[in-house]
C-alpha cells in the first residue's frame, strides 16, 4: 500500500475500525473522544471535507498519515504503512446517528456472545500455541453480521465492556475501545505484568502452565493488556499504583517506544522483559519459535514444546527470565 493510497482512506472509517465513534457532528465536523489520551468532553475533531484531523488538548493535527505516527509513536512511515494497511480489510463506510447512539453504528450486527467452541477457532489458537483450556477461560465466542454475511471470532473482554476481535483472517474491535485490566482477589497490587495485546497475554499463561502443570502461578500478579499501544494514556494511573511493572512488549518500533516511554516514567520499577525474546518479534513468535529471521513456515507441535520449556527453565545466572 503506497502514500496515496492510504490517503484515499477516510479518517472516520479508520477510526471506526480502531473501535472510535464520534460523539456528535457540527456540519462537516465529527467530534470523537482523543483516541491519543484519556478524557472525558471530545475534543478530537476530525474534517470529512479536508480528511484532516485535530486534537485541542495536545495541540497536534494532520492527515491519516499523522494520526498513525502518534498512535503507534513512530515516524517510520513504511511502518505506519504497514499498520494502516492492516485495518483495511475492517473498514466499511461509517455512518452514525447522534440522537441515539446504537450498536448498529459498529460493523458488528446482531452480535452473540458465548462460550468459545467453534472448531475454526480452536484450530486457529492452537495453531498459535495457545493452550485451549485458558483460551476458553479467557475470551469468548463473537457470532455476528456484516453486509449480511455471517461471521465468527475470538472475543476478548476489555473495561468498557468492548471486546477485541480476532479469527485466522482478521483483527478488530467491538466498541468501545479500552484496555484489559485482570485484578487478583485480595491482591496488594504488588506486581502487574503488561502486555500489548491478548495473543501475547494468552501465550504467557500457556508458557507458564507449560512449565508448572501442577503450580503454573497465574494468580501471582494482576495483569494489564494494552489492546493497542495507542491505549498507554489509559493504562499509566493504574500502573502507577504497583510496586513493580513487568513489561512485555513487542520488539518493534512501537514496542520499543512504548516501553522507553514507561521506563522514563517508572524507572527501576519498570522491568523490560522483552529482552529474553529480542530475537522474536513477540511472546507468542517465541512460543511458536518463529525468531524475526525466519520465515512465515508452519512450526510443528514439538519445536513449539521445546521452545516453551526452554523459555521456562530456571535461570542458570541471576537476571535470568523469571516467569
Amino acid at each position: 500500500m503506497t502514500i496515496q493510497d492510504v490517503k484515499q482512506i477516510k479518517l472516520a472509517d479508520y477510526l471506526q475500525s480502531l473501535g472510535y465513534t464520534p460523539v456528535k457532528q457540527q456540519g462537516r465536523n465529527l467530534w470523537y473522544k482523543s483516541p491519543l489520551r484519556e478524557e472525558t468532553d471530545a475534543s478530537f475533531k476530525v474534517n470529512t471535507e479536508l480528511e484532516k484531523w485535530y486534537d485541542f488538548g495536545i495541540g497536534k493535527g494532520g492527515n491519516i498519515i499523522a494520526l498513525a505516527a502518534e498512535l503507534y509513536h513512530s515516524e517510520d512511515v513504511a511502518y505506519l504503512l504497514k499498520r494502516i494497511e492492516e485495518r483495511t480489510a475492517y473498514i466499511r463506510p461509517a455512518s452514525f446517528s447522534f440522537g441515539r447512539q446504537h450498536s448498529d453504528n459498529q460493523p458488528y450486527q446482531g452480535l452473540s456472545v458465548g462460550e468459545l467452541s467453534s472448531p475454526a477457532l480452536i484450530a486457529y489458537l492452537q495453531e498459535r500455541g495457545i493452550n485451549i483450556g485458558l483460551a476458553k477461560r479467557e475470551c469468548r465466542e463473537l457470532r455476528f453480521m456484516n453486509a449480511d454475511k455471517p461471521y465468527f471470532a475470538i472475543g476478548f473482554p476489555n473495561m468498557a465492556g468492548g471486546y477485541e476481535v480476532r479469527n485466522r483472517y482478521f483483527k478488530g474491535c467491538v466498541a468501545p475501545k479500552d484496555i484489559t485490566h485482570i485484578r487478583q482477589q485480595g491482591g496488594q497490587r504488588c506486581m502487574c505484568y503488561l502486555f500489548e495485546g491478548f495473543m501475547d497475554y494468552l501465550s504467557f499463561l500457556t508458557i507458564r502452565v507449560e512449565n508448572n502443570p501442577q503450580h503454573p502461578r497465574l494468580d501471582t500478579q494482576d495483569y494489564i493488556i494494552l489492546n493497542s499501544v495507542s491505549n498507554l494514556a489509559k493504562a499509566e494511573s493504574i500502573l502507577e499504583t504497583y510496586i513493580q511493572v513487568g513489561c512485555f512488549l513487542d520488539n518493534d518500533t512501537a514496542g520499543r517506544n512504548t516501553c522507553k516511554k514507561l521506563k522514563e516514567k517508572f524507572g527501576e520499577r519498570l522491568l523490560d522483559k522483552s529482552m529474553y525474546y529480542r530475537e522474536y518479534k513477540d511472546l507468542n513468535d517465541y512460543l511458536c519459535g518463529k525468531p524475526l529471521s525466519q520465515s512465515a513456515e508452519p512450526i510443528k507441535e514439538k519445536k513449539q514444546v521445546q521452545s516453551a520449556r526452554r523459555m521456562m527453565q530456571p535461570p542458570k545466572k541471576k537476571g535470568g527470565f523469571h516467569l
